[in-house]
């Protein structure tokens, strides 16, 4: 099943080519009751806006989980490794939907990025479980695209920690809606694909997780999760900020991202300028 949040912030489920309407105020409250009815009313979803799918309480961020990308990243010389088993939380302000614009803060950064991720959404709330308990709290799979300001994040890497540059206001597409377990019998066995303009920059697969969904769950599980919590399992290779040409892949205004994930969709999101966003030139620069 696929849920969506759509134009006002009604909570859905899509059924054919249409959007029914469910009896619950959010999608956050929707996995702490368990579900929810229908509540009669039906759209076409070729004409329902959506919106980001789910706005979690925590958002939790895993960042070095796939091996390529560990190994992609050691081209840039971090002063500290990126690796398995790094968390930290996401600014969950910067959440925006699909077709929604990731706005260029070009006083804050020239080196903007993307980060193709899979995403899970808690189902139920729970503290101190095994990886065997895991997937019992799984409630569904979503895109995630961790947009990443990468002269910021060099910056803040010489204290290990790095948040700012992917906190940004729309720094945190999420989309285009959440597909349920029943779905997806096996989130490790997924093609993954981002692309800009038409061109494929990261492509991989979701079993190539050094660590599983189960065990990150579980390992981050001290920490405590409410119901519709949200959980990213890291990016694969292809980000331009490792690459050997990153200056001409950096996102600039005008590109369009399509982040792609088998068994789940596209979430598309477009560039644009603080101008062209606000109707006004961007402030004075600030220098990292």
């Amino acid at each position: 099943m696929k849920l969506v949040t759509y134009d006002g912030g009604k909570v859905g489920r899509i059924e054919g080519d249409e959007v029914v309407h469910l009896d619950v105020p959010t999608m956050r409250e929707y996995f702490e009751r368990g579900g929810a009815a229908d509540a009669g009313e039906r759209t076409p979803l070729a004409g329902a806006r959506l919106r980001a799918p789910i706005v979690p309480k925590k958002f939790f961020h895993t960042a070095g989980n796939f091996r390529e990308h560990e190994e992609e990243s050691k081209q840039v010389g971090w002063s500290h490794e990126i690796a398995p088993w790094i968390v930290f939380f996401q600014n969950v302000d910067a959440i925006i939907g699909p077709d929604e614009p990731v706005v260029y803060p070009e006083h804050l950064t020239e080196e903007l990025d993307y980060e193709l991720e899979l995403a899970v959404v808690i189902g139920k709330s729970g503290k101190w479980f095994s990886p065997e308990e895991a997937m019992d709290y799984v409630g569904g799979y979503v895109i995630f695209n961790d947009i990443t300001a990468r002269d910021i994040q060099r910056r803040e890497m010489r204290s290990g920690v790095f948040s700012f540059c992917k906190a940004i206001d729309t720094f945190c597409p999420l989309g285009p809606w959440i597909v349920t377990t029943d779905d997806i019998p096996d989130p490790h066995d997924l093609a993954m694909t981002l692309r800009v303009n038409g061109e494929v920059r990261q492509t991989s697969h979701s079993g190539r997780m050094s660590t599983t969904i189960a065990e990150i769950l579980s390992h981050y599980s001290p920490l405590g999760y409410s119901a519709g919590d949200v959980v990213s399992t890291g990016t694969v290779s292809g980000v331009a900020g490792f690459s050997e040409d990153a200056a001409s892949l950096y996102l600039k205004p005008g590109d369009v991202m399509e982040a792609e994930i088998e068994r789940i969709g596209v979430l598309r999101n477009p560039v644009v300028s603080w101008q062209e966003a606000h109707g006004a030139p961007a402030p004075p620069r600030v220098r990292w």
